[in-house]
């Protein structure tokens, strides 16, 4: 399981380097596509193909999701240094220049640019009674 947040730099080449405490749980390959709100998803290759199985499920009628998820995927690979290139395609869809947050989400990692991170966990405060409600349902 992922969990955490950790800061980190993409270098001139669009690399940045994965905390190790997660490499183990990520693998050997793993899969970049687009998230949600803006930030870049990382798969395992197992969770990957969960989600692949899902996706080809889909009726004809999502078409447009499959291929917002789809299209934009990639394999990577960790270098020695435990870095990986994040696709130019996927920074720009991020908005990602220079300081990113590596964020564990259960069975997957999200890549956010430093500065739409911090406006998300902003206005997540702002919908502070929308969350205290879903933890009361969920006895946390």
């Amino acid at each position: 399981m992922f969990k955490g947040e950790f800061e980190y730099t993409l270098d001139d080449k669009g690399r940045v380097v994965l905390p190790p405490r997660f490499r183990q749980a990520i693998g050997e390959r793993f899969t970049l596509t687009r998230g949600f709100d803006g930030c870049i998803a990382i798969y395992p290759a197992a969770e990957w193909a969960v989600v692949e199985q899902k996706l080809r499920a889909e009726p004809l009628a999502n078409r447009q999701f499959v291929r917002y998820l789809l299209g934009s995927a990639n394999e990577a690979e960790l270098d020695r240094q435990g870095r990986f290139l994040v696709p130019q395609s996927l920074r720009e869809y991020a908005s990602m220049q220079r300081d990113v947050v590596i964020v564990g989400v259960i069975n997957k990692l999200e890549v956010w640019s430093k500065e739409r991170w911090a406006d998300y966990l902003a206005q997540a405060v702002t919908d502070e009674a929308d969350l205290i409600d879903r933890m009361k349902e969920l006895n946390l």
